[in-house]
Formats: C-alpha cells, structure tokens, sequence
C-alpha cells in the first residue's frame, strides 16, 4: 500500500494543550498481525490515569520520554515504572498513569500475531511487562533510536510498520491447530465449548490448554472470557437492552454471572463502565 494511501487512514484523537494521539490502522501486509499504531505524546503538566479492561491486545510499547506508572489489576506503586517493553494478555484490569512528560509509539499486536512477531512462547509475557532490550534485543534498542529522531509521526509508522514486515519475514507460524482453536473462539464470541474444541482436534483438553497458553499466552476458557466480555461492554455502549438479556445473549449462566466476570475483567460493575 501507498504511503500516501497509509497516511490517509491515520486518525486525530488529540486534546489541545494536554496531549495528541495519532492512530494508524495496519497495511493490507499486516492485517491479522497488527491491529493498529499508535503515538503519543502529553503536552501538558499533569496527572493522567487510564484504565484498559481486559482485551486480546498484545502492545509494543517504545518510549523516547519519561516512563509509565503501570499496574496490573491494582494501582501502581514507585516501582512500577515501564519506559519500553511489551505485554502479553491479562485478565483483569490495567492501571496506567503518566505525568505529563510521556511520548511513545504503541504497535498493538493482536494475539496470533505477536506470536508470529515475538518468535517465542507467549507464555513468556502473559500477566507481565518485558523491557523492549529483554524482548527484541539489540534491534529493538535501534528501532527506538529511529523513532525518536524520526521528524514525525507518519515517519515514526512507516519505520514501525517496516521493522514489523522484516521481522515477520523469518517469523514461523503459529501451529494450525492452534490457529483454528482460536478463530472458532474469537468468531462465536466465546461461546464454543472447549471440549467441542479438543474433541474436534482429537486432543485432550489438558493438550489443547497447555499448546494454547504456550502460543497465546493464556488458555482457551480465559480466552473465551475476555471474549465474552467485550461482547457484552460493546452491546451495552451501543443498545438499550437490559444488563439480563445482554446476560443471556453473551452466553453468562445469568445476570450476577455477568457482574462477576466484570468486576474481574474491568475492575468494575457493569453500571460504572455502561
């Protein structure tokens, strides 16, 4: 695709005198690995807090200023302070701050993808934050060097998008089986039976649980919860339809199960995040 053409699709979420954010949606190349790019930058003093429910995001995150205060499912203490690194998936919430000074680049990963572009068990990142050195070594050391003097933000993309095509050039795929269990998952919005799943591959569920958390980086049924989940945040932001019928839809035993799995999920009840 056509730089040109890439830059076209880069979206505009900034705020005047706080902070900018520019959004990039993938290349045809990257569809399916790479669900966005995204740069920002605080222009402001300040105290911002932010907070990501569970999700199928796996982020790069690359910083050329003052680092995150990052916690996850709690608030972050003095300790918890990330520049660059990547995370794997969480089951829970994220609590992240920043101070005014903060600006980086984010490549959001989905799940298959990461796997693809990290060229190691996702198992390895679950529930954690990795420094950028730890991950991707010397390259990742140098990718920073060029985003930072990079002129712009189109520039910072391009160089991002780059770096992701090359290194999936030697990357080996995630295994097939793996693949399938995964879409049949994601497609039917958390509501296919594991045990449909193994039996189908001709697996045991002890198989098809440990091969999956070691590529995803956690099991079918968490998957299939943050799945579930985000169905139903999204049914809530764009319908009417009362909390117990969203319930039923999503595939939750009932409407506590429900307020449950959202307390666990976003830290919070359905209520607060509607």
């Amino acid at each position: 695709m056509p730089i040109e053409m890439q830059r076209r699709q880069e979206e505009d979420h900034s705020v005047a005198g706080r902070f900018e954010m520019r959004r990039r949606a993938p290349p045809a190349a990257l569809e399916g690995i790479v669900s966005d790019i995204c740069g920002y930058r605080e222009t402001a003093p300040g105290h911002f807090r932010n907070i990501e429910y569970a999700s199928l995001t796996v982020p790069l995150v690359i910083s050329f200023a003052e680092p995150f205060a990052i916690g996850l499912g709690r608030n972050p203490g003095d300790n918890d302070r990330f520049a660059s690194f990547a995370a794997g998936l969480f089951a829970g919430p994220v609590i992240i701050e920043s101070f005014g000074a903060a600006c980086c680049v984010q490549i959001n990963f989905t799940p298959l993808g990461a796997r693809r572009f990290f060229g190691q068990p996702m198992s390895a990142l679950a529930d954690s934050m990795i420094v950028l050195d730890d991950v991707l070594g010397a390259q990742g050391l140098a990718l920073r060097e060029r985003l930072g003097n990079a002129p712009d933000w189109a520039a910072r993309f391009d160089l991002a998008e780059a770096f992701v095509t090359d290194r999936l050039g030697t990357a080996t795929d995630t295994p097939p089986e793996i693949a399938w269990a995964y879409d049949r998952i994601v497609t039917s919005g958390g509501r296919t039976r594991i045990a449909s799943i193994a039996e189908k591959l001709g697996w045991s569920r002890k198989h098809l649980a440990g091969s999956f958390s070691n590529a995803i980086g956690i099991g079918p049924k968490t998957l299939s919860r943050i799945v579930r989940f985000n169905r139903a945040l999204g049914l809530s932001r764009h319908e009417t339809t009362g909390w117990a019928d969203i319930a039923a839809d999503c595939g939750y035993a009932d409407q506590a199960h429900l307020v449950r799995e959202f307390r666990q999920l976003a830290g919070d009840p359905p209520t607060a995040l509607r």
